[in-house]
């Protein structure tokens, strides 16, 4: 158990800082957690649990990774490459099962569901500086077997951030400010609303509204069935990163410094607390709220309050938002060479996964199938159980 199963890369390995090799890197990862959820404790129904520690499993390289999360459904993992590909490959073993170039580059992470999955794209504008209008992005339908295009819509500017999926309808913003909702079904637009100030941020979905940041501040609610706006926040910097509730509070940061709690009902601020840069992303946790800053620092901010409860610094900025569980959050600094796992209680570092020099990106680490997956500027890692570990295919 104290050695690596088939390490796929020499230059990644796993360390524990302070743990026996049997405990190294037990997680109890609650799916969902690092966006919303809706008080600090979720059912044992609602979780994925990690009991083994992890292990390199596969890895798939390549060098053209950018700062997308990649989206995952069933055993298929979706991973957006730079020149508008996306490659499709099983979670367990990282086989590759089919890869798909739409030309210009990938504008938003995807998101996947039993019906495909969702892309949107970005085409170079030829005719920039030219008399007439040039539409520069889409949104597309792929089917999950095979990558082929299901449908199509061409938009005006393209999608930024992150698509979001409900049950039956995509939601994303543009760079133009638009607001979009689509059937997943055929791509039908349901609604459209027109804001004064470009989109770049992570949507959630939360009661029947959507939650959505823009680039001059505003944290936007939205209808999610009318696209009717039903309440706007403002802030002094841009608001990029998703929403948590807990507590019947909403939280979120902003480019300004600040996180921001904001009464779930009467929509009235309840507290902010400063930072010492722009605040990348929150995330609530059953010990308070997680916050990742540009100052390089991690911080737990109690929810009631928003009083200081520890802060700890990093190697790296951290734009990628964290993945949390029961006792522990894992983040994935940038300029670092690893991924760090912290105590929920004190902070604390309780273990690393090197990910190689410079090798984290501003992709957030997701779980799957019981595997962790890291976007690294090498290519996409997987980490297992020993008991999942299978030989790895050829790509």
């Amino acid at each position: 158990m104290c050695k690596l199963i088939k390490k796929y890369s020499s230059n990644v390995r796993v360390r524990a800082a302070g743990w026996s090799c049997a405990r190294l890197l037990l997680f109890s990862f609650t799916i969902g957690a690092l966006v919303l959820i809706p008080s600090p404790t979720r059912s044992a129904g609602q979780q994925s649990i990690f009991s083994q520690p992890l292990i390199s499993q596969w890895q798939y390289p390549t060098t053209n990774t950018v700062n997308l999360t990649p989206a995952t459904h069933d055993t298929n993992v979706y991973l957006p490459l730079a020149g508008g590909e996306l490659v499709a490959l099983n979670t367990v073993n990282g086989q590759l099962l089919w890869k798909t170039e739409m030309g210009g580059t990938v504008s938003a992470a995807p998101v996947a569901d039993e019906r495909g999955v969702y892309v949107a794209n970005e085409s170079a504008d030829a005719n920039e500086g030219q008399s007439f209008y040039r539409a520069t992005g889409a949104l597309r339908a792929l089917s999950h077997t095979s990558g082929v295009t299901r449908w199509m819509h061409t938009l005006p500017r393209p999608i930024r951030g992150t698509l979001l999926a409900s049950a039956t309808t995509i939601f994303g913003g543009t760079s133009d400010g638009r607001i979009y909702a689509f059937t997943k079904e055929t791509g039908e637009l349901r609604w459209l609303t027109q804001y004064t100030a470009a989109f770049a941020s992570q949507p959630v979905l939360h009661d029947g509204r959507l939650y959505i940041g823009s680039e001059d501040g505003s944290l936007l609610v939205i209808d999610d069935q009318t696209g009717q706006t039903l309440r706007r926040y403002q802030t002094r910097g841009a608001v990029r990163g998703p929403i948590a509730v807990a507590s019947q509070l909403i939280f979120f940061g902003s480019a300004d410094g600040y996180v921001y709690a904001l009464d779930e009902t009467s929509w009235r601020l309840r507290w902010r607390t400063r930072t010492g840069a722009g605040v990348q992303s929150v995330a609530a946790t059953s010990n308070g709220l997680i916050v990742a800053s540009l100052d390089n620092f991690v911080y737990l901010l109690s929810y009631g309050r928003g009083e200081r409860m520890w802060k700890r610094q990093l190697a790296g900025r951290i734009a990628a938002q964290p993945l949390t569980n029961a006792d522990s959050a894992l983040f994935a600094p940038l300029g670092g060479d690893a991924c760090v796992v912290l105590a929920l209680h004190d902070g604390k570092t309780l273990n690393s996964l090197e990910v190689g020099v410079d090798g984290t990106t501003a992709a957030s680490p997701i779980i799957a199938h019981n595997i962790l997956l890291i976007t690294t500027r090498h290519g996409l890692l997987a980490f297992a159980p020993p008991a999942t570990v299978v030989q790895q295919q050829p790509h």
